[in-house]
């Protein structure tokens, strides 16, 4: 029976993976100094767009450093320094910060543009392993993300240095969007589809609204309410007062209730069986705190009030089910 205290070199290998990356990581921490501000001061004021470019491994982790930046209020992209090398330098302005990765500092496609970038007026930001390279010197900031060695056990493949740039490129969008005052409404309007989408939409834009808005009078027969309930099919009827005001609601629950105790209860109205002082929210709430209050009261049907206790909607738990929050 194999002794399980003993990790087999699978396990061995990728533990040792793992460890090497998250010391490339850590090691950055100390090396955090003015040239990180510097170059968060120079992103901030950047007035046209932040342009990251690398090669081959590096420049995968590019095209995520643009994408983070570029999702969280810094507009950027990726530019392919072949492509800008034979054409695309169009894209690049005096306006413009150009963010450049090497790990070596030295690809000469990479050093080729950034002498193009200077020429052209437009500031450069390096981030390389080795401070004393080409790439570093021409900078106008030079950011080191060296490693002492790679998790590659041949010590070659780009594993723990790629980690180190991309974590690197988070800590720079992550204190950009920090400092521009990036925020959940922010990250809501640029991220419209998906399930983080969805998890920041408003109330206000899932509730039933308008003529779907299911709402009687206090003084409303029962079969009045029975019909506004049916004809809008949430299985519940806000009830109101004279002035608009929610007074309570009316839910099929408390209908079976009723009739079960009392029988014939038509000539009840609306004011008489209602429950006073229901649950309600708000439309500018987000749409997973309206779940977390629905699940937390059992309830599967919430009123939509503005800020005179008027309701402007009702919100049904199957409408939280469409945006995918569960």
């Amino acid at each position: 029976m194999a002794d399980r205290s003993v990790p087999s070199p699978t396990l061995a290998l990728a533990a040792r993976v793992l460890h090497t990356e998250a010391v490339a990581v850590e090691g950055l921490i100390g090396r955090l100094d003015t040239r990180f501000e510097r170059a968060v001061g120079l992103l901030a004021r950047c007035r046209g767009r932040v342009i990251v470019t690398g090669m081959g491994k590096s420049g995968l982790i590019c095209r995520k450093i643009a994408a983070t930046l570029a999702s969280t209020g810094t507009p950027a992209f990726f530019l392919h320094p072949a492509d800008a090398l034979h054409g695309d330098l169009g894209v690049v302005t005096a306006d413009d910060v150009v963010l450049a990765l090497s790990h070596g500092g030295e690809t000469p496609e990479v050093v080729r543009l950034s002498e193009v970038v200077k020429r052209l007026g437009a500031t450069l930001v390096a981030m390389t392993g080795t401070p004393h390279s080409t790439l570093a010197q021409v900078a106008d900031v030079h950011l080191d993300c060296g490693i002492d060695e790679e998790a590659c056990p041949l010590n070659l493949a780009p594993t723990a240095s790629t980690t180190a740039a991309l974590a690197l490129g988070d800590a720079l969008a992550m204190v950009l969007a920090t400092e521009k005052g990036f925020g959940a409404d922010d990250f809501a309007h640029r991220h419209p589809g998906g399930s983080l989408g969805k998890k920041l939409m408003r109330v206000a834009q899932l509730m039933h609204a308008g003529d779907q808005l299911p709402r009687v009078d206090e003084g409303a027969l029962l079969r009045d309410v029975i019909y506004e309930m049916s004809r809008k099919g949430l299985g519940m009827t806000c009830v109101v007062d004279a002035d608009g005001r929610l007074a309570g609601i009316v839910t099929d629950g408390d209908l079976r209730r009723l009739m079960m105790r009392e029988g014939d209860v038509t000539a009840r109205t609306a004011r008489e069986i209602m429950t006073a002082h229901p649950v309600t929210i708000t439309g500018d709430l987000l749409a997973a705190q309206a779940l977390q209050i629905m699940e937390a009261r059992r309830i599967t049907s919430v009123p939509v009030l503005d800020a005179a206790h008027r309701p402007t909607g009702v919100l049904h738990l199957h409408d939280l089910w469409q945006t995918e929050l569960f």
